[in-house]
């Protein structure tokens, strides 16, 4: 096998890559290597996703593949050539594959390569269709989504819709897919699996977040990772967020304070450091200056990316983010900067309900009142009126159906988990709020886990106990990549979506052990507005969802 194919991408992700591109390397590619004839690749949309995730176009090239496909597309027959088919094992994936070779064949061959368990009704459909034409038919067992270092998805949005709406049709079936990808995930490494449900902290996912990647992907419009802005010159650009940019790496996670320092230093040390020291110019000097010269274009490149995201968000907090993240912290916490306890919740909200707030603003403040109180006994219709949404109030009535207390009745009994006490840790005033899921990573860990709480758990891996557990408040030696890699690891499943706060808890509490790394998961990967979205359209029936796509494309 060759040790050098798509290398670069193993040291970046980690477990979720390791174990994608083994997979890929142990079945597809082992197997095209066994011919020399040049093969269409045929992908279906999670598939491209998945491999686009981990290699490029000239790694499948070095390997036989020349044309790359989409399984949904009409193509043009090719019966010169072999066909690799990966996809899911879906019944139409499976239709789309038949259709493939009947009446006609458009392949010489077919090499059919399942993501996942492929369910025996499609497996003899397929096999009694076309089975003439089967080469290789196997089940890789790689079903989820590697997005970062300690991240992964189902990339399944519509989860959350089918596990939460009181309408769903398909809920068990959901559920059962996620498990089944879960499953893939979990196959080849010494872990605990941890899942939660969505309404498990409710808070965390709509507040305003001041570390640079929540606050990026909440404040400014990002779509499929990529970032659109108008440079200095004044032409449109676009840059891609993910593993590659190690700056974004490096940053990602820090306060937009530490960002917005830091990087216009940054340009004034690499500008400083292509200046010459004695200020003469030589030809000898000209000639270093460039072959340095593409690498330095790449820095400043990067740098020069990252200070304009860093201004745009620092324009929303200026115009209004900062005075919403004190009211925001306030309920979330339940006490002000001093510590002083919150006494009138709605002395708190008010201010925000009279600005000129945006919509999605103002429903954000009005449901942190109400998880503040555990629920509220007061008249729910008034502070829908107040954030004018009385055609629309499924914004805050739904969170009902995730199991979040949203009116108190007498009947009504509901406890707020335990916190962790952070009191003498240091942390920005207006982001006091620490993510629930961080206290449960740590007790997992440590093995604190209450039972009462947590009544269905497993004992935690044997590397974990004596000097194996460690506070993530505790400061030590730092753990290479390696070492993490050799111990133990916990993943944690959010059922409905994960926010980027939850994600970059993984990589603290991971920092802060000595053994255990942990992973964190989802169906897919949230942000407040569409977290907010998706909880009103719970009310909708799959007709009404089926409409109104219709409309919207036509």
């Amino acid at each position: 096998m060759n040790d050098n194919l798509f290398s670069d991408y193993c040291c970046v992700y980690m477990l979720s890559c390791y174990v994608l591109l083994t997979g890929i390397q142990d079945t597809i590619i082992t197997d095209c290597r066994n011919s020399e004839v040049w093969k269409i690749l045929i992908l279906d949309p999670f598939t491209t996703k998945l491999l686009s995730s981990c290699c490029k176009m000239s790694d499948l090239m070095s390997e036989k593949i020349t044309i790359v496909e989409d399984l949904f597309k009409s193509r043009e027959p090719v019966l010169e050539m072999k066909s690799i088919y990966f996809m899911t094992p879906t019944a139409k994936c499976v239709d789309a594959f038949i259709k493939d070779f009947k009446p006609k064949p458009k392949y010489k061959a077919a090499y059919v390569y399942f993501t996942d368990y492929c369910p025996d009704d499609l497996f003899n459909k397929m096999r009694q269709a076309c089975g003439k034409h089967i080469r290789v038919c196997k089940e890789i067992n790689i079903s989820f989504m590697p997005q970062e270092a300690q991240v992964f998805t189902c990339d399944n949005p519509g989860a959350f819709r089918s596990i939460y709406s009181p309408k769903s049709q398909d809920k068990t079936k959901t559920l059962e897919t996620l498990a089944g990808q879960l499953v893939t995930l979990c196959e080849k490494t010494q872990a605990q699996l941890l899942i939660v449900d969505r309404g498990f902290d409710p808070v965390t996912p709509i507040l305003h977040e001041l570390t640079y990647q929540a606050m990026a992907y909440d404040l400014i419009d990002i779509e499929n990772d990529t970032y659109k802005y108008k440079a200095r010159d004044g032409l449109e650009k676009q840059a891609l967020l993910n593993e590659d940019d190690m700056l974004w790496v490096k940053l990602r996670h820090q306060h937009i304070a530490e960002v917005s320092a830091q990087i216009p230093k940054m340009v004034k040390e690499i500008s400083a450091s292509k200046k010459q020291p004695d200020g003469k110019i030589t030809i000898s000097n000209l000639a270093q200056m460039m072959k340095k010269m593409p690498a330095f274009r790449k820095q400043m490149t990067e740098k020069t990316i990252h200070l304009q995201l860093a201004e745009d968000c620092m324009k929303h907090f200026a115009n209004n983010v900062e005075k919403l993240c004190k009211a925001e912290q306030d309920l979330a916490v339940g006490a002000d900067v001093d510590g002083l306890k919150v006494k009138d919740p709605m002395r708190t909200l008010l201010p925000v309900l009279l600005n000129p707030y945006s919509k999605h603003d103002k429903i954000r403040a009005v449901l942190l009142y109400i998880f503040s109180l555990n629920g509220t006994s007061e008249n729910l219709n008034k502070l829908i009126e107040h954030v004018k949404i009385e055609g629309e109030p499924e914004y805050i009535q739904n969170w009902k159906e995730l199991g979040v207390p949203i009116i108190i009745t007498p009947s009504f009994f509901s406890r707020k988990p335990n916190r962790r006490e952070r009191s003498q840790e240091e942390r920005y005033s207006l982001s006091r709020w620490i993510p629930t899921i961080k206290d449960v990573m740590e007790d997992v860990v440590e093995n604190k886990l209450d039972t009462k709480e947590w009544p269905h758990q497993s004992e935690c891996p044997a590397a974990w106990n004596g000097s194996g557990a460690v506070s993530a408040r505790q400061k030590h030696r730092a753990s290479t990549q390696d070492d993490r890699r050799t111990g133990s690891r916990l993943i944690i499943f959010v059922i409905g979506g994960i926010s980027f706060s939850e994600m970059r808890c993984a990589y603290e509490v991971t920092r802060a052990m000595k053994t255990c790394e942990v992973i964190i998961g989802s169906s897919h990967i949230l942000t407040p507005t569409v977290l907010l979205d998706d909880i009103k359209a719970l009310s909708k029936g799959p007709m009404e969802s089926f409409t109104l796509e219709v409309e919207t494309k036509a």
